[in-house]
C-alpha cells in the first residue's frame, strides 16, 4: 500500500490566502487607466469593493478527495456539478472497455455498492460489482496478498507464527502478486492466447477493505474537520481512506472450476470437435503457465465454460404441425447448435520467480497429470506461438514490457527483475525445443530447467567504418544458458 509522505499540505504564503491574492489582481486590473483617463480615489475604492464582493459570490470549487479511484498523476476536477470524476480512467485510454469497467466501479462505490470480500483463498480479494449489483471484476490489493501485512485471513498468519522456517516461497519476490497478475495478462495478450481475463493495476479506496485502525481514525477525523471547518478541510491532501494499489481482473461470468467439469467429462465424454477445441485451449494454458513459471496452478484456479448442445427450432416451421414433426423426425427435428467450450486462467499471482524452485517444494504443474497433457503439442498451437517464441527479439520485447510493469512497484530491484527475465527466457527456450521435437506437456515439464542470462556484447561491428546495415544487425546483448540441478528430494 502506497502511503503519502504528508497527509496535510503546508501552504505557502500565497496559497494560504487565495482569495486575497486574486482580489488584489482584480483590483490592479480595474485600477489601470483606460484609454489614458486616470481614475479617482473614489472610483478605485468602489472597484475594490466590487472585486471583493464578486470573489465572495463565486461558488466553492469541487474537490476530488472523495474519489475512490486515484492515479499516480493528479488531474483537474470535473467542472460539471454532480458528474462522476472520471479523470482516473485516463491511464487506460488505450483500452476503452477496461476504462468503462473502471467508470462503472467508481459509480457503484459512490452509490454505496461496495465490493464483497471473497472468503475462499488465503488472501484478501474482493468481488467488484456495478451499480446494479452484478459482479464485474476481482480486485486484489497488494497489502492484502497472502504474505502482505494487512492480509485479513488468519491462515498465513498462523503459518508464519507456527512454522516460520517454511513461510513464504523463496523463489518469488515478496508482495508482488498484483504485478504478477497484470504481467500474466501482458504475456497472454502478447502471444495471442486469449485465456487470461483482462487485468491491470489500479488504485481503489473503499471502507470494506482491510485498513489499519490508524488510517480509519485519521480519515474519520479529517471528515469531521472538513464538515465543521471547511476552510481547514480544503487544505487536506486527502480526506477519505488512502487508496490501495492492486490488480483488477475482469470477472468471467458463466465459468466454473475446472475440477467440476473435468469430473463431468469422465462420465460424459465430449464430442470429437469439442474435444479438439478443448485440447487446443488446454495447450494455451500449458504455454502460459510454463512461460511465466506459475507456482500455484491447480485444478481449482482455472475455469471452464461449456455450453451443451441445444436444439433450436426452425423459424419457418408450421406451429400446427410441430408436434407431428417431432414425433416423426425425433432428434433430427430442428437445428442442433454446436457446443462451445472456453477456458480462463485466473489466479496468476504466484508466478514470475527470480530463480527455479531449488528447495524441498517443487511447485509442480497439476495439469501435468491430466490425460490431455499426454498428447503431443498440436500443429494449431505451434502455428500460434512457435514463430514468436523462436524469435529472441520478440521474447526480449516481451521482457521489456514486463520490466516496465514491474518498475512501477516501490520495491523494484533491477538485478532481481533481470533474474526474473532470465527465467522467462529459459522457459521460452525449453518450450520452443519441446514444440520442435513434437513433445507433449508431460515431456516438457521433464526437461532440464535453465535460465538465459543476458550480458552486453563487446564484439561486432562498431565505429565509423561500420556500415548502417552492420550497425543495425549488431546484437548489443549476448545470451548464455545456465542449467539448474533439480533438488534431491522435492514434493508439492
Amino acid at each position: 500500500m502506497q502511503t503519502d509522505s504528508t497527509d496535510e499540505q503546508q501552504p505557502t504564503a500565497e496559497a494560504a490566502s487565495p482569495v486575497k491574492s486574486e482580489t488584489l489582481n482584480s483590483i490592479e486590473q480595474l485600477s489601470e487607466p483606460s484609454a489614458g483617463v486616470p481614475m479617482s480615489p473614489r472610483q478605485t475604492a468602489a472597484a475594490s469593493a466590487g472585486a471583493v464582493q464578486q470573489q465572495q459570490q463565486q461558488p466553492p470549487q469541487r474537490h476530488r478527495e472523495n474519489t475512490p479511484l486515484l492515479q499516480a498523476q493528479e488531474s483537474a476536477a470535473s467542472e460539471t456539478e454532480g458528474e462522476v470524476d472520471l479523470t482516473g480512467c485516463s491511464h487506460y485510454a488505450d483500452d476503452a472497455e477496461f476504462a468503462a469497467l473502471i467508470r462503472e466501479t467508481l459509480r457503484a462505490i459512490e452509490l454505496g455498492v461496495n465490493p464483497e470480500r471473497i472468503y475462499q483463498g488465503s488472501s484478501g480479494s474482493y468481488f467488484v460489482r456495478d451499480s446494479s449489483g452484478k459482479k464485474i471484476g476481482v480486485f486484489k490489493p497488494k497489502d492484502e496478498e497472502p504474505y502482505g501485512r494487512l492480509n485479513p485471513k488468519w491462515t498465513k498468519w498462523m503459518h508464519k507464527m507456527c512454522c516460520p522456517c517454511c513461510f513464504g516461497r523463496s523463489c518469488l519476490v515478496p508482495n508482488q502478486g498484483y504485478l504478477s497478475e497484470a504481467g500474466a495478462s501482458i504475456v497472454d495478450h502478447k502471444l495471442g492466447l486469449g485465456i487470461v481475463p483482462n487485468t491491470k493495476v489500479v488504485r481503489l479506496a473503499c471502507e470494506v477493505f482491510n485498513y489499519t485502525p490508524v488510517d480509519r481514525v485519521k480519515a474519520r477525523t479529517k471528515r469531521n474537520l472538513a464538515t465543521r471547518l471547511p476552510s481547514v478541510g480544503r487544505r487536506f491532501h486527502r480526506i477519505n481512506l488512502p487508496p490501495k494499489v492492486g490488480s483488477f481482473q475482469t470477472f468471467m461470468d458463466g465459468y466454473k472450476d475446472a475440477d467440476y467439469w473435468l469430473r463431468r467429462f469422465e462420465t460424459e465424454p465430449l464430442p470429437q470437435s469439442v474435444n479438439e477445441e478443448f485440447q487446443y485451449q488446454f495447450e494455451k494454458l500449458v504455454v502460459l503457465d510454463y512461460l511465466i513459471r506459475n507456482t500455484d496452478r491447480g485444478n481449482d484456479n482455472w475455469l471452464i465454460c461449456y455450453g451443451k448442445p441445444e436444439i433450436e427450432a426452425q423459424d419457418d416451421s408450421d406451429p400446427a404441425t410441430d408436434s407431428g414433426l417431432v414425433d416423426e423426425l425425433g432428434d433430427d427435428w430442428g437445428i442442433v447448435q454446436q457446443p462451445k467450450i472456453s477456458l480462463a486462467a485466473i489466479d496468476n499471482g504466484l508466478a514470475f520467480p527470480f530463480k527455479h524452485p531449488d528447495q524441498w517444494r517443487a511447485y509442480p504443474f497439476h495439469w501435468a497429470w491430466l490425460p490431455q497433457a499426454k498428447a503431443p503439442f498440436s500443429d494449431r498451437i505451434k502455428e500460434l506461438v512457435l514463430p514468436r517464441l523462436a524469435d529472441m527479439r520478440f521474447v526480449q520485447s516481451l521482457c521489456d514490457e514486463l520490466v516496465c510493469l514491474f518498475r512501477t512497484d516501490r520495491g523494484y530491484d533491477r538485478a532481481t527483475c533481470e533474474r526474473q527475465m532470465d527465467v522467462l527466457r529459459g522457459q521460452a527456450l525449453n518450450l520452443t525445443k519441446a514444440m520442435r521435437d513434437c513433445l507433449s506437456p508431460v515431456q516438457l515439464v521433464q526437461l532440464p530447467v535453465l535460465t538465459m542470462e543476458r550480458t552486453r556484447s563487446r564484439t561486432g561491428a562498431s565505429g565509423s567504418n561500420a556500415s548502417d546495415d552492420q550497425q543495425h544487425q549488431q546484437q548489443p546483448f549476448t545470451y548464455r544458458a545456465k542449467y539448474y540441478k533439480r533438488p534431491f528430494f522435492s514434493c508439492c
